[in-house]
Order: C-alpha cells, then structure tokens, then sequence
C-alpha cells in the first residue's frame, strides 16, 4: 500500500483518518513514506503482541532503514506486580529514551498500555550519562561511584546487565543499552582498551572507541533521591508501619522487588514517552485510542482496589502512575497524525480505505493428486491480468522446500521458474511472474500501484502456528534409542555398539577417497586394536552403549563367535519378555474402564480461562488425555514435562473431564506444602464452576479431616488433593474415577503397589519431571502411554548452573547478586540439627538479609506461616530443608544454593534447580560441593550431568543420564540386566521391539536375522556433509546420524528445512546425502539391498526373497531391454551410462516408481 501524499498527516495538530488497516499494510504504508521522506513516526498498537508482529513488518519493507526502527518495550509485568522486570527489558528501555530526544529519522512502536506509563524526566537520564573513550584519563575509585551512583552492581563476574566488576588494572561492565558487556583495560589512569566480551566464556571480542554509560536503573538511587522518596512516601501514605518491606530496603540501600510501580515518588515531577520525541514526529494510532485508554486505566484501577490491602504494601492510585486519557490526548494532541481502523471509513476529504488486504486461501491438500491447483489457478488468473505474484515464506529452509515442491508443478503449469529473491528491494527493481522470498508478514497484500500480490504461508497452510507446529511431531510413538542416543554426546573414547560387530570404542570421523569421490567413515576400535570403518550412510547401525558404567563396558573382537552368541542370548531373553508385555498389553485392552462423556462446548469454556498460550507440546498432552478420557479402555499416561513448563494445565483440563462426567478425582502428590498449593490452585481454576474442592493432610484437624473422609464417601467432594493419606484403607470414595500422581518419582515401592490395585479399571495420570529410571523403561517400551512436555513457555531462561567449592565468598556474592535485584533466595541446608547454626552465618554473613528458616520437623501452623511469609516477600532468604523439592512456586526467588549438592540424586537436583526461573527472570543455580578428591565417582557424575543439561527441558535428558549411572532395573521382575550389559541398553530394546512386532503378526521371532533391513546406494557422487560447512566432526556426526535415522520422506524434508535454517544453504554434497537416502529410503520399500550405479552403468541386488512380485522385474526388463538385464537370482544389471549424478537420481527414482507399481 503505498499512500499518496495527500493522505499523510502534514501541519500541526492535523489528523487523517485510514481504514481496512491490518498490521502488513500499515507497515507497508509506512515504510514507503520512511523511504521517501526523512521523517519520524511513533506508532501506537493496541497491545504488546501487534507491536511485535508491527515491528518485524516494518523492518521487512525498510530493511535499510532497520537501525532507525525500534520498538519501546513493555515491562512485561502486571501493574503492582511484586516483582521487577529482566534486566534486559530495562536496559532496552533506557537505550530508547537515551537516543530518542535527537532521532530526526525512523519510526518508534508502542504499545498503548506503555505509552500511558508515567517515566522518568528527561534531565534524568542525559544527565546520569557517561561517555568513556580510548586515551580518557579516569581514577578507576572515581569510576566505580560513578557507576553504583548510576544504579550498576558491583560483583564479581558480570553476566547481566547493570553489574560491573573490578580485578586489578581492569574493570568489566555490562552497560545499559548494550548487547554485550565490555572490557575496560586500564594503564595507570589512562583507559588503554575497550573490548566487548562473551559473558559466558569470559573472553574479550571486538574492539570498541567509545561507550556510552547509561543510567543502570529508570530512577535514581542516591542518598539524596532516597530522600526524596522517603518525604514523599509520608506525603502519600503517612509513617510506615513496621514490618514495611519497600521501605525498610529503601532505607537499607537495597531496591525491592516491584519498585517500578513507585517510580514517581524518586521524582518531583515526572514525564511520559511523549516527552521525549523528537519534533519532527508524526503518529499513527489506533482510532479507538481513548477507549483503549481508558480501559487499561480500568483495569488497573481494579487491580488496585483488589491488592491495595496490605497496608506494609500501600500502592499509588492510577493516576499517580499512568496518564488519564485526557492528559495523554493534550500531550498527542501537538503532533500531525493518522487514526487507523479496521473497519471500512465513509468517503470524506482526509480519509482513505486500504484496498491491499487480501482476503484468498489456498489451502494445499497435500492427499490430493494435484496438491496446489488452486494456488496455481489463482496465480495463472492474476497473470492474465499483469499482476505479478510473491510467494513469502517464513524461514530459509521453508523458502528450499517449497521452491523444490512447487518447481515442477509451476512448470508443468507453465508459469516458468520459481525465481527466489534476497529482500524487498530487489523485489521493487526486478521483473518477475513469480517470486519466493523470506519474510515475517501474517497477511497476503496486494499492491495495485506496483501490480503485484503477496501471498503467505499461513494462506496455504491455514492459520495454524506452521513456525511453531512444524517440526513438532503429534506421534506418540517415541523411539527410545533417538533419546538416548540423540540427547548423549558422544566423546572420543566412549564406547558404542555396532549391530553387526558388537561392542567397540569411538574415535573419530575420518575422510577416504575410495571411488574417486571423499567420502566420510566412523573410526570403531575394537579388541586388539583393530578398526572398523563404518560409512556415514549406515550410521543407523550404530548406538551409544548405555548398558552401565563406561569403564566396565566389554571390548569385542572382530571375526569372532562371542558377539553374535551374546546378541542371540539377549535377543532369545527380548523374546521372553515381548511375550509377557503382550500379555500386559492384551490385559489392559480387554479391562472395561470408563467412557467419559465429552461436551467439546463446556471444555472450550474452561480451556479459555487457561491465563497463558498453551505450547505446542502442552496441545499435543490435551489431545492425548482427551483422546485416552472419552475410550473405553483405562487411561494409564505419564506426562514427561520439565519444571514450570505447564504439566498441572493438562492434570486440570483432566480433572475438569471427569467431575464433568460425575466421577470423583484423587490428587496425588509427596508433601502437604504441595497438597495446599495444589488445593488453592484448582479452587481459583474451578471457581466459576459447580466443583467442590476439597484437601486432606496435617494442617487440618482431626475433626475436620473426619468430616472430608465422610464427604467423600457421600459424593459431596469431587476433586480432593491428599499426600498418601489418599491410599489408606479408611478413605472410600463414592465413585472414584481419576487418579492423578504428581511428583510420581517421590513415591516408593510399597504406595506403588496400593496404586497397581487401584489401577485396574480407573484412570491414572501420571505426572514428574525426571522419571525414575523404571517408569521411563516402561513409557519407553509402550507398556504405558507417554506425553513428553518440552517446549519451554515463552521468554522462559533457563537456569544457569555453577558446580562450585564451598566458600563464603562465594555465598556472599551469590545472595547479594539476587537481593541487589530485589530477588529472594532459598538456602537449602539438608540438616536439621544445624540448620539454625547456618542460618545465624547466612544473616552474619549478609546482614541486609531477612533471613528465616524451614524444615519438615516444624509445626504444621508455624511451617505454613514462614512459607506464607516467604511467598508475600517479608523475608528473602529461606535456609530449608529439601522440603521445597516439590512444587513450591515463588516467582520473585531466582537464586537457589544447594549445600552439599553431592549427596542428591541427580532427579533431585534438577527438581531443586527448578524452584527457581519460574518468571522471565535470570536464575541461578549454585551447587557446593567439597574437593572432587572427597566425592565419589557417582556424585562427580552427576554434578557434571546437571551442569551439562542446563537447557530448558532437560529434565528428560538427564532421566536417561540417570538410566546410564544407575541402569533400567527390572522391566517385569525378570532379570533380564545381564543381557542388557552385554549388548547395550539401546540394543536390547530394539531387540525387544523386533520380537514384539514378529510376535504381533503371528510369527516367531528370527534371532539369526539382522535386526533391521538396510539397503546400502552407492551413485559414484560426493554425499557428504563438508567440513568447511560444518567443521566440528562432532555436529557432524549428530547431523549425519539424524539424516540416516529418517523413517520417512517427510522426517526428511523437515530436517533439511532445519538444516537450512540453522547453518544456511546446503551445499552440493550434503544435498546429495539427502537425495541418496530418500532413495535408500524408497529401496527399502522395495527389498533392495544395494545399488551400485556410475557413469558407465551398475547393478541393483535384490533381498532374498524380494518384497515385491517377481513378474514386475520381469516386465521392466521386457519394456526396457536396452536399459535392464538379469544377472543371476537376485541382480538386476544396469546398462543405463548417464554422466550426471542428478540425473542418475532422477533415473532411479522413476525405475523405483516403476517397480512400486
């Protein structure tokens, strides 16, 4: 949409008006006139999500303008939240208003909701400013007040933004506005070097002239602004009581937690973003402004009616932190402007209706013979009337993918080539039919001025999430060898099993020239140091070995008997055991539970009231439970879902289905800390619903635990949350129906085998983190139904993870780096009787700490106080016991220190780490631990394992670590473990699934047989992925054993999307690798072994006997004798000479079509 003039605001106070506005023509609106003219423009959405999506339009259709637009960032906190936003979010911010006041070109986007904050004067932030340059002579004393009087922390490595760090001569800071922290390198007084450096690995980068210091914090935070906020705190809400935190820390020199709701009070008079523009600004805003306006004043002043209670937490009226709607209209009121809509306007002088928006679908239907007629119809439509069409796809590897799905079918239609393009620009100055590009854009445009449409993915494949949902598989069947084998690195040395040769040592990917081509080799070591190279393309072969310890693990020797006994002897026991879990299978189908009744009207309802957007794996766990629910058959399902990723979302939306089916659901769980919050969790869920809610454990009374018991028995209590007092034989449920497990790694032996009684014809949900080893085993062989939760909630950190010696210092520095920020911590102290000694350290230690202490021994009522206490922030460090393992969530506490982390399990350890990062704030995990000399080798292990996975959702990865260091147990009671040491856990289960699937189809089980079929392509062509590509061989490995892991063609295209997107353009090799195992993959089908096909012909053998008829060989030979001829029983000769390596892939995958018919 390209505006005329005439419909841009031009005098002062002037206002257009445009409408049938979506965000893709307003950005492309503006763009064309930031392109034309050197003009600013603040551009106001109606929320955060339409600022985002604004912006990443808007630098699409001005990419060379892209350093001039910014976005004004949400805090992204509620108003009177109780804790602060990330240091990221405020350094952003600061950054904006810092460059904001002399930018006489570009746009700045805005959310409604922020604009309308009240902020910090202008004079505040130029006058709290510092510019450092190479050759300033400085006193680095002087330096370091200038930097905590400009709000920075002093530690002691800095990692965020606002911490600075002083070691001899040189001095790092992570400055307000920056992407990376700097180095400062004295000489003497005078600053010798300025160097950007990696937080992470500490190491200096790139060189710099100049840094420009900001403010560390949006208020000032000196002696004389704290006087300012103490006066005019008594001026607004009269002397403190005691006990008033924000106060208290004010007073201490601390900052609390949620400061940014008092910002006024550091200040005489305050300011608005409005303030800040420069005077060439014009706005683009939405038309109903001033009801968007004062809507959110609305709801905030709701939230202060509701949290203004607590009088140790006063909080200031609206008005006092936002501008009414009449104050922010006279501050817009200056500046030329344009009123947006969606909605279509009447025809008047100074308004105009954008005719871009394209409102077409072109829904591929990927089963039908001619997946993209109608896009195609469309388009040959649009270019009978001269209009050009642009093909937007949303990443690099989606743009390979559907240029390789839609050239043939372009051609065919004789539209021509697909003609792929690097930006916008190019599109404006080249000629084209049709054109494919990368892009964000949400809607299809057209634009009529330039004769050109722009269609967009989500037009072809419906308005379904493709960025997110793509490569998220909805299968439920989960290979347990991928996991292991996928989610454990491999290092030199370590030892892996080879199907055919047994048991060896990793060394290495190596390179050979053999045919004239390189083609790459995985080095094995075996027995008597001989080697064995395996071909990239047979990497499927291969496993890590997870039978036990490394170091015990068994070297085989090649060309001999023993391996192939070993393999015979597990493959017989894999038998044995198929048999049994067959019977458990057939079991569970003939047990009649439960049809739920499924009201999809009443479950959208109290789906709708879930506050955040489900991940995709979260939607996956809803189909699943749903789909178990409403059968007949009992559900029996682990969720598999890291802390805080969402796993008590998929237990309500459960027990939502069975109360509204009229049966009774038992909650589960470890501790009664975890039964409380889970009871105030599901009574605020299902309040607006006819649920009666209800909790059983030791912080009610005997009187009133009698009267639950009796309640339930009646039917008058649907959903009860209990810890195992629920499995006592004096609790009878009317009409029991779910049962949901949290935490299930918490429970033994003996409550696990009351459960398998129960479990006969009821519903279990199953819920953990970190499965035990056995549950996991189980999940993984099918004898339970497994949901693996692993996407991370949007903006989530992961936790970062320091395995460090015990020293005070290092306590020290870690507590002040979380209360420096306002946060809390837990101090967790496995030791009752010197739990209270460790706490009197903590406090002597850090005496600005409000220390308190918690511990299973204490009485119910005083527990629930401190906890209470704890949550509402009146203390901010917890000395505890692993009381809080389960399920307490604080958001403001982001720093846990685990003393004596060696003596935890490993499930333990992450359950630990993950109270805290519960927010979008950067937590921190700190495990102590004595001198590795002290420590067993078990516990080096896992202190290294928990390092290691500091990824979101790593709870998963680190089972199957656990797997490794302790082994699967006993599957059925069978032992069954020596099988598994001898050939490999990763290989006894594939052993395992062979028989099951054998003895499914009514046959018995070949032990002799491979245990998989594998035809092996060799095309006489480079297949390879090049190291100047990727150089690290262990990526590469990772990489090639993912490409020969593909079961289909599909698994295929998605990872070169992947592969696209996350190391650019493949290569001609690589490409070719996965050319070769599509066809290897079409092979298989077939029954070929092997091909062998060069530039002067080759050979195709056939499996013995072959999976096709006979008389389809026999007819390819006789319509194609020029090409064919049989040599021998199973060889299929080819005379076919064809010099291209693509041409000889084309040729084959037409005789592969022939054969399939």
């Amino acid at each position: 949409m390209f505006l005329e003039s005439t419909f841009l605001p031009a005098g002062e106070a002037d206002r257009k008006r445009w409408g049938q506005v979506n965000t893709t023509s307003l950005a492309c609106a503006l763009a064309h006139s930031l392109n034309k003219a050197s003009e600013f423009w603040l551009i106001v959405t109606p929320n955060t999500a339409n600022a985002y999506r604004l912006y990443e339009e808007l630098t699409f259709f001005s990419a060379k303008h892209k350093k001039y637009i910014s976005i004004f960032p949400d805090w992204e906190i509620l108003p009177y939240d109780s804790f602060s936003p990330h240091e990221d979010i405020i350094s952003e911010r600061i950054g904006v208003l810092s460059s904001l006041p002399t930018q006489t070109h570009g746009a700045l986007i805005v959310a409604l909701p922020t604009l309308c904050h009240r902020l910090a004067p202008r004079s505040f932030i130029s006058g709290n400013s510092l510019q450092i340059k190479i050759g300033d002579t400085l006193d680095l004393d002087s330096l370091r007040l200038k930097f905590s009087r400009a709000g920075y922390r002093m530690v002691d490595n800095v990692y965020e933004h606002g911490e600075f760090a002083i070691r001899g001569a040189i001095l790092d800071v992570f400055p307000m506005g920056m992407a990376q922290p700097v180095r400062i390198e004295f000489f003497d007084t005078d600053i010798e070097t300025l160097r950007t450096f990696d937080p992470e690995t500490q190491r200096s980068n790139e060189s710099l002239q100049k840094i420009d210091l900001l403010p560390g914090r949006e208020f000032p935070f000196q002696e004389s602004s704290i006087r300012t906020f103490k006066a005019q705190w008594l001026e607004e809400f009269g002397k403190p009581p005691a006990h008033c935190q924000i106060y208290q820390d004010i007073e201490a020199g601390l900052v609390p937690s949620g400061i940014e709701y008092y910002l006024p009070l550091f200040f005489d008079e305050t300011s608005s973003l409005i303030d800040y523009l420069p005077d060439n600004t014009k706005l683009a805003m939405p038309s109903n402004i001033t009801d968007l306006a004062g809507q959110f004043l609305n709801d905030t002043q709701i939230r202060h009616y509701e949290y203004n209670i607590d009088r140790r937490r006063p909080l200031l009226a609206p008005e006092k932190v936002l501008l009414r709607q009449t104050e922010l209209l006279e501050k817009l009121k200056p500046y030329p402007g344009s009123l947006y809509s969606e909605d279509a306007l009447a025809e008047k002088p100074g308004r105009i209706n954008f005719d871009s928006n394209s409102h077409h679908s072109f829904q591929v239907q990927p089963k039908a013979d001619h997946p993209w007629q109608s896009l195609i119809q469309h388009i040959q439509g649009q270019a009978a009337q001269g209009i050009a069409t642009l093909l937007l796809a949303e990443s690099p590897g989606r743009q390979e993918y559907l240029i390789e799905k839609l050239q043939p079918a372009f051609q065919q239609a004789k539209l021509g080539d697909l003609k792929p393009l690097l930006d916008w620009d190019q599109v404006l100055t080249t000629s084209f039919k049709v054109g494919i590009l990368v892009g964000p854009l949400t809607n299809g445009i057209i634009l009529r001025t330039r004769e050109l449409e722009i269609i967009c993915e989500q037009q072809l494949f419906g308005t379904t999430r493709v960025a997110q949902s793509r490569r998220r598989t909805t299968s439920n069947h989960i290979n347990p060898d991928h996991i292991i084998r996928d989610l454990t690195e491999l290092r030199i040395g370590a030892p892996v099993v080879h199907i055919d040769h047994g048991v060896g040592r990793y060394e290495g990917l190596q390179t050979f020239d053999l045919t004239g081509q390189p083609e790459e080799f995985c080095t094995l070591s075996y027995a008597h140091n001989t080697k064995l190279y395996v071909p990239v393309s047979s990497l499927h072969c291969i496993a890590r070995y997870t039978g036990g310890d490394e170091e015990t693990a068994p070297l085989h020797r090649l060309g001999n008997e023993q391996w192939s006994q070993q393999r015979r002897k597990a493959a017989e026991k894999a038998s044995d055991v198929a048999v049994e879990l067959l019977q458990i299978y057939a079991n569970r189908a003939i047990q009649s539970g439960y049809a739920y009744p499924f009201e999809q009207e009443a479950y959208d309802t109290f789906a709708s009231e879930f506050p955040f957007e489900p991940t995709p794996d979260q939607d996956t766990a809803f189909l699943s439970v749903i789909g178990d629910m409403i059968r007949q058959q009992p559900m029996d399902r682990l969720i598999c879902g890291d802390v805080g990723f969402g796993k008590t979302e998929v237990a309500m939306r459960a027990a939502f289905i069975a109360t509204h089916g009229g049966k009774q659901v038992a909650l589960l769980v470890p501790t009664t800390l975890l039964a409380q919050q889970h009871f105030e969790s599901l009574r605020d869920r299902f309040a607006q619903w006819p649920v009666n809610v209800e909790v059983i454990s030791r912080f009610k009374t005997a009187k009133e635990q009698t009267q639950v018991l009796a309640d339930v028995a009646a039917g008058k209590i649907d959903i009860l949350v209990g810890t195992h007092k629920l499995l006592q034989p004096s609790m009878k449920f009317k009409d029991l129906g779910l049962i949901i497990i949290d935490e299930e790694h918490r429970f033994g032996v003996k409550h696990k085998e009351t459960l398998k009684k129960m479990r006969a014809n009821l519903d279990i949900l199953t819920m953990t983190a970190t499965p035990i080893p056995r549950t996991l085993n189980m999940s993984l062989t099918g004898m339970r139904d497994i949901s693996i939760i692993a996407t991370p909630p949007a903006k989530r950190l992961a936790v970062k993870t320091f395995v460090r010696e015990s020293s005070d210092a290092m306590r020290k520095e870690a507590i002040l780096r979380e209360l420096l920020r306002g946060g809390q911590v837990f101090y967790l102290h496995n030791e009752v009787k010197s739990i209270n000694n460790t706490a009197e350290q903590i406090s002597a230690l850090v005496p600005e700490a409000r220390v308190v202490v918690a511990h299973g021994q204490m009485r119910e009522r005083e527990l629930e106080k401190v906890m209470s206490d704890f949550y509402h922030q009146r203390y901010n460090v917890l000395v505890c016991t692993t009381i809080i393992e389960t399920g307490i969530d604080v958001p403001t506490a982001n720093t846990v220190i685990i003393d004596r982390a060696d003596r935890f399990g490993l499930a333990q350890l992450h359950q630990l780490r993950g109270r805290v990062g519960r927010s979008h704030h950067q937590a921190y995990a700190y495990l102590l631990a004595p001198s590795v000399k002290s420590m067993t080798k078990d516990a080096i292990k896992r202190l290294e394992a928990i390092q290691e996975a500091d990824v979101l959702g790593a709870g998963f990865t680190l089972a199957s670590h656990d797997l490794e260091i302790r082994g699967a147990g006993e599957l059925l009671g069978d032992e069954q473990s020596g099988h598994i040491q001898s050939v490999g856990y990763s290989m006894f289960m594939d052993m395992l699934n062979r028989a099951i699937k054998a003895i499914k189809s009514g046959k018995t089980p070949n032990l002799d047989q491979p245990l998989e079929f594998v035809s092996e392509i060799n095309l006489h062509i480079p297949a390879i992925i090049p190291d100047t590509y990727i150089p690290d061989a262990q990526s590469r490995l990772i990489l090639y054993k993912r490409v020969a892991s593909a079961l289909t063609d599909h698994e295929l295209a998605e990872l070169k999307i992947e592969f696209i997107d996350r190391f650019g353009k493949l290569p001609d090799p690589f490409a070719n690798l996965f050319k070769v195992t599509a066809l290897k993959l079409q092979a298989e089908q077939i029954g070929i072994i092997k091909v062998d096909f060069g530039n002067k012909g080759g050979k195709i053998e056939f499996n013995n006997p072959p999976l096709i008829e006979p008389l389809t060989i026999i007819k390819l030979i006789q319509t194609r004798s020029t090409e064919f001829k049989l040599r021998g029983a199973n060889t299929l000769g080819l005379l076919k000479k064809i010099e291209s390596g693509t041409e000889r892939i084309t040729w084959l995958q037409d005789v592969f079509a022939s054969l399939r018919k």
